[in-house]
């Protein structure tokens, strides 16, 4: 479907915007080509190098990709309004109006701009993410947690744009929070444990008093997924598959659960199972439920969960796009919802897929979280 998309998108463009242009018919029939080239480059790269869930290319020829495409679906976004005011011109005789929009160098202009944008966005997508510091209100917080601080990190996609440094970095940067504990809510990788041997390295030096606890998002599939679980359990992560941990504090105690994700089921693998989570769980302790997906956060609700984390949505990429993703998410796509009684926080996430690297208005974060005891 992205590719048909994608090549929709660029026949558009190339009607629209690049054979009109007053240039040599050699130079449009090279533009053009490279058009389609960028709406077809996750095939291609996947093709020769790597897979579409795991691109192994060059961080630079990766980035270059990556801001090309946004550029395209930027462009082709700008156009389509340029198209329709100047459809509107005309039915409405606006012959002033009409000129304009049909000025020769507009929409090769609007291209332009798209093009500087897209490689904001991807700027962006790279940079080690800031903190995020929020407070949380949670029914029946017992007292001894009041205040206990959990550093969320979600959607890391350690790769070949993301390596080792940049995961270091992340790291550096949540472990000078000094958190109780760390949760990690899903795809922290893209690729097969030998392709990202040294970039997830750094994440074995995370440290808090409570650990480090993990769930799977849809992107530990795609890449061999036992040996990442059992990677991950190597480096001192407790990995929750449908089960939980139990997290105390002056003789009160939290549940920490986990579920797998949905794509498990392509793989043969354990789908979400919320009641195997909680099997044999203390039912005087408050569940803090960690599911990579926010879009089960109202049946979760309905099961007693006070708090969910989840990622899977990075905040919707784009400024305006986040309605799109909100829609495929249940309506959640970034920061804290009330969800009947349940506290839901969706993290905009650390990184990104390399496929789609961009974030424009939608900052990367590390999330601290501090329970708070909610009044009455």
């Amino acid at each position: 479907m992205l590719s048909v998309v994608a090549i929709v998108l660029a026949s558009y463009l190339v009607l629209r915007v690049v054979l009109p242009l007053r240039l040599p018919w050699p130079v449009r029939g090279g533009l053009a080509m490279l058009v389609y080239g960028l709406a077809l480059h996750h095939r291609i790269v996947a093709r020769f190098a790597g897979s579409m869930a795991s691109p192994e290319l060059p961080k630079l020829v990766l980035a270059a990709l990556g801001t090309g495409f946004i550029a395209l679906l930027l462009t082709a976004a700008c156009v389509l309004v340029l198209d329709a005011a100047t459809l509107a011109a005309w039915a409405l005789r606006r012959r002033g109006a009409l000129a304009r929009l049909r000025g020769p160098w507009l929409r090769p202009g609007a291209a332009l701009l798209a093009l500087l944008l897209s490689a904001y966005g991807t700027w962006q997508a790279m940079v080690v993410p800031q903190v995020r510091q929020i407070d949380v209100a949670t029914a029946d917080l017992p007292p001894a947690f009041d205040g206990y601080r959990v550093l969320q990190l979600t959607d890391i996609h350690a790769s070949r744009l993301l390596t080792g440094d940049w995961v270091a970095g992340v790291v550096a940067e949540s472990n000078a929070q000094r958190p109780d504990l760390i949760v990690i809510t899903g795809d922290l990788v893209d690729g097969s444990v030998t392709a990202r041997a040294d970039d997830v390295r750094p994440l074995a030096d995370l440290r808090a008093p409570d650990g480090v606890v993990a769930i799977t998002g849809n992107h530990e599939y795609y890449g061999d997924y036992r040996d990442w679980m059992a990677a991950f359990r190597a480096m001192g992560m407790a990995v929750l598959e449908n089960t939980h941990v139990r997290v105390e504090r002056d003789g009160a105690a939290l549940t920490i659960a986990g579920v797998t994700d949905p794509v498990a089921e392509r793989y043969g693998q354990a789908m979400p199972d919320l009641d195997a989570a909680l099997a044999g769980a203390d039912p005087q302790a408050p569940v803090v439920l960690l599911d990579h997906r926010p879009v089960e956060a109202r049946g979760n609700a309905r099961r007693g969960v006070v708090l969910q984390l989840s990622g899977h949505t990075h905040g919707g990429h784009i400024v305006g796009m986040d309605r799109l993703v909100a829609r495929a998410n249940g309506g959640f796509v970034s920061g804290l919802y009330p969800v009947e009684g349940m506290q839901l926080y969706v993290s905009n996430g650390a990184g990104l897929w390399p496929g789609f690297a961009t974030r424009i208005g939608v900052p990367s974060e590390i999330t601290v979280i501090t329970l708070r005891r909610a009044a009455g």
